[in-house]
């Protein structure tokens, strides 16, 4: 067996104790002192072993995107946010032409279908647009903006190997409530996003299935005291789950206290957005044939909207708890625990358990970097 000895570890329902932990054939087998095992290394005092965190939202990352539509690019999005302690990721669209959400949706079928063992793992597809509100369209292209519409649906749900996870869309656009239906009867969460939606929508659409709100605040309608918008339905309603942009650009510190202080622990979930200019340095980049301006990183299109972040995810974890004032094992969850129960998969991964894959991060507890990551056993980035 494989493993660590006399590490911090963050074991789910005990919290961080001081143990070894062995892992073989991809599972955890064992979490206990004086094991038997083979160490990978010997961690520093400052390491602690907390689980992979998974990013349910992400577009690209080291110069590819998701819209791409290939094999390479996705590889490359894979490996590059395994440096930042990412072990899992949807591989999110945008809001394009039919042909090109559908070559986006067949490379990740068979990205899937090829199964690498090498970085992060594409668990799915986040299909953001184009189901979306042409009032709150953010960076995505207005031209391409289409009702919901369940037989559109089922075409990118067969494109994608039925490997579609999480759907953004607006409630109060035509089509929407037997879109959400659809969904939600499939197994697919649906997820307000890029839309004007009044807050009586929102109440409707959380009947019709609505669990998730994308990227909470952003491209949205936000809380007014004569209608609460999508922004006041995100607060109010606790079984839905709020994404949230730790970039402290995307949101600021108080808004992200706001929702934390309003949600249930287990509604919380952390996303990078981050598009291909991520773990690049400052200059010009593209997001659907746009041109973007990364500096001091930010992203924004040439007219100042955002466009997405560079934002990582132990950067995001950092802010949380350093300028958030989050507990670190809270800050973790949000980035684990809470996207695991969000996308079904916790039986699975999401917290460290004996039977669980062994997807883990070893963090830096002071630095909040990256030592190593670890994918069903196996080291996928080492600092």
């Amino acid at each position: 067996m494989l493993g660590f000895k006399k590490v911090d570890v963050y074991v789910d329902g005990k919290g961080i104790i001081n143990t070894d932990i062995a892992f073989e054939n991809g599972k955890i087998t064992a979490i206990d002192n004086n094991l038997n095992l083979e160490e990978i290394e010997k961690l520093g005092a400052n390491a602690v072993i907390v689980p992979g965190f998974i990013d349910q939202h992400i577009h690209g990352a080291n110069s590819a995107d998701a819209m791409d539509g290939s094999i390479d690019a996705l590889s490359k999005i894979a490996n590059a946010v395994a440096k930042e302690g990412t072990t899992t990721f949807l591989a999110t669209t945008m809001t394009q032409s039919p042909e090109n959400i559908t070559k986006a949706l067949n490379a990740v079928k068979e990205y899937i279908e090829k199964d690498p063992s090498d970085g992060a793992k594409v668990l799915g597809v986040h299909l953001e647009g184009p189901f979306i509100s042409p009032k709150h369209i953010g960076a995505q292209p207005l031209e391409y903006v289409a009702s919901g519409d369940v037989e559109t649906f089922k075409k990118y749900y067969e494109a994608s190997g039925k490997t579609i996870k999480i759907v953004s869309l607006a409630p109060e656009m035509e089509g929407a409530e037997e879109l959400i239906t659809y969904l939600k009867e499939n197994g697919v969460v649906a997820s307000i996003g890029h839309s004007g939606a009044k807050f009586s929508d929102c109440e409707n659409a959380v009947k019709w299935g609505v669990s998730n709100i994308t990227h909470t605040y952003n491209a949205q309608a936000g809380l007014h005291h004569r209608d609460a918008g999508v922004v006041g339905a995100a607060l109010l309603f606790d079984e839905v789950n709020c994404e949230i942009i730790c970039d402290t650009i995307h949101v600021s510190i108080p808004a992200i206290k706001l929702v934390i202080k309003n949600k249930p622990h287990d509604k919380v979930t952390l996303i990078t957005d981050s598009m291909r200019a991520k773990h690049l340095p400052d200059g010009e980049s593209e997001l659907g044939g746009q041109l973007v301006i990364v500096k001091n990183g930010e992203a924004r299109l040439v007219n100042g909207a955002l466009a997405g972040s560079v934002l990582k995810m132990n950067d995001a974890i950092k802010n949380i708890v350093t300028k958030g004032g989050v507990p670190f094992t809270d800050a973790i969850d949000f980035a684990t625990i809470n996207p695991a129960k969000n996308l079904g998969i916790y039986s699975e991964t999401g917290s460290i358990k004996v039977g669980k894959n062994a997807d883990l991060t070893v963090l830096d507890k002071e630095t909040f970097e990256v030592l190593l990551t670890i994918r069903n056993g196996k080291v996928i980035y080492k600092a």
